[in-house]
């Protein structure tokens, strides 16, 4: 078997075709990226997506394709849009199967392909996701995640402020070389917060304190705050495995931190591969086959669609 996956949650419009042994036939994707000092308006998102869509798909071999996956949730419902139409699309007018993924837990699935991962503790970060999840009893449990917004987008937030270039997580790993500058450091049992992280690094920018203090303190302080979490995670579930998925995954200073940490504790320590820590087509393509025969057959958009209301048979 195998499926085309279509990716189009946020900034990136992403195509893969995976076979169902896990082998990635072709992956494709493109990234919108905004002026700098701006962020993500919808309709720019899907307006880009509408453009590049064709450019990609006129690569493959529809032939060849058994099932359409596309990235039905959680994301910008205006960006998730062009993602559906164009596979309902293709779907349509080549009589293929129709799957709708969610997109959290492709990038578990993906992570768990390319690692080996069999049974982790999931430590999922993202611009639009910060969540702990581990399977149990069904499906991935939401462990523990931010009540606010996401790292990634604090990250994205605090470089554009500063007036660097989107997306800002690489902006601030690079200029990550300073002084530790005391941050808040916010965790509520297995919950995390970030917005007062963000507002009073931007303060002390405006306060004159240096990038590179700033950008090491914040990366510091919040990925501290995750590996904290994460460890009560594998304490709680007694599994042996940590698995790091997600764009903020590529991190090298968060990698280290969590490799730290299970080291201490003799626990595998897996990170997925920089090229499918982002959103890709892959991701969708591969978890298209293992939800292939859901009982949940539907397929409209579901913008906050959680990894906890997936019913992960296959796992």
């Amino acid at each position: 078997m195998i499926s085309l996956g279509i990716e189009s949650t946020a900034h990136t419009f992403g195509v893969g075709v995976v076979d169902d042994r896990g082998k990635i036939i072709f992956e494709e994707r493109d990234m919108y990226v905004p002026p700098i000092g701006a962020g993500f308006v919808p309709n720019d998102l899907a307006n880009h997506h509408e453009k590049i869509a064709a450019a990609i798909l006129k690569k493959i071999d529809m032939e060849k394709i058994d099932v359409i996956s596309f990235s039905r949730g959680p994301g910008i419902p205006n960006a998730l849009m062009i993602g559906s139409t164009v596979a309902r699309y293709l779907a349509a007018k080549y009589k293929k199967p129709l799957v709708g993924v969610n997109h959290a837990v492709a990038h578990i699935e993906i992570g768990k392909l390319k690692t080996g991962c069999e049974d982790p503790v999931v430590v999922y970060l993202s611009g639009g996701n910060t969540q702990i999840l581990a399977h149990a009893e069904g499906s991935y449990r939401v462990l523990g995640e931010s009540e606010d917004i996401p790292v990634g987008n604090a990250l994205d937030v605090f470089a554009r402020e500063c007036g660097l270039k989107t997306p800002g997580g690489p902006e601030v790993e690079k200029l990550a070389t300073g002084s530790y500058v005391q941050l808040p450091y916010v965790v509520k049992g297995m919950d995390l917060s970030f917005t007062g992280i963000l507002t009073d690094a931007v303060k002390k920018r405006g306060e004159g304190a240096a990038m590179e203090d700033l950008c090491y303190s914040l990366q510091e302080t919040c990925f501290a705050m995750l590996t904290e979490v994460a460890e009560r995670a594998l304490a709680h579930t007694g599994k042996k495995e940590l698995l790091l998925v997600g764009g903020v995954a590529a991190n090298n200073r968060l990698q280290e931190m969590m490799g730290m940490m299970c080291g201490d504790r003799g626990v595998k320590f897996c990170v997925v591969p920089e090229k499918y820590a982002g959103d890709n087509g892959a991701n969708i393509a591969w978890t298209g086959i293992l939800c292939k025969n859901s009982r949940d057959k539907s397929t409209g958009i579901i913008q906050n669609w959680r990894a906890d209301e997936v019913d992960a048979f296959w796992v």
